[in-house]
């Protein structure tokens, strides 16, 4: 079953409560290092609790979704990304913004995304991509005994949240 949606302009303009951030790579003969976070640089309602690694085939996009409560904090590290971003925060300063963001292979990226901001990626290269998952809450929280803590946009074929 869908639902109908209105039709939305979309304000293609950052999102308050998004950080991208190209994270430095410290280079020398045996390879590079990149510091993915430190906790002394994020707000203590943004501590990661969990971490996972998520590999996407080229082509293949994942999302839209959002999330009530949680925080995502993704880093992309290996491979040709778009990443889409939505604000739904009625009384976001930025509702109705739309952030689109290319990232490329050789330049890690950390991606922070708030609750009620919509996301989803896709693979915009010729090989697989990787990226890791830092979020705030524990998915299906505490021993996987809570509901999942999000909101799924893509079976809707009237979603406004569209990965081009």
């Amino acid at each position: 079953m869908s639902t109908q949606h209105e039709t939305i302009t979309w304000i293609d303009a950052p999102i308050e409560g998004c950080e991208i951030k190209t994270l430095p790579q410290f280079s020398d003969e045996r390879g590079w290092l990149s510091e993915l976070f430190r906790i002394d640089e994020l707000p203590e309602e943004l501590h990661p609790v969990m971490a996972y690694i998520s590999m996407t085939y080229p082509g293949i996009a994942r999302g839209p979704h959002e999330h009530r409560e949680q925080t995502d904090m993704f880093i992309f590290f290996q491979g040709d990304f778009r990443v889409y971003l939505w604000d739904a925060r009625p009384h976001s300063p930025t509702y109705r913004h739309r952030q689109i963001i290319d990232i490329h292979a050789g330049a890690p990226v950390r991606v922070i995304i708030p609750p009620g901001v919509v996301h989803g990626y896709k693979n915009t290269g010729t090989t697989p991509a990787l990226l890791i998952n830092c979020p705030n809450k524990l998915y299906a929280g505490w021993n996987k005994q809570e509901p999942v803590d999000e909101i799924r946009h893509e079976e809707d074929e009237h979603s406004p949240y569209v990965l081009s």
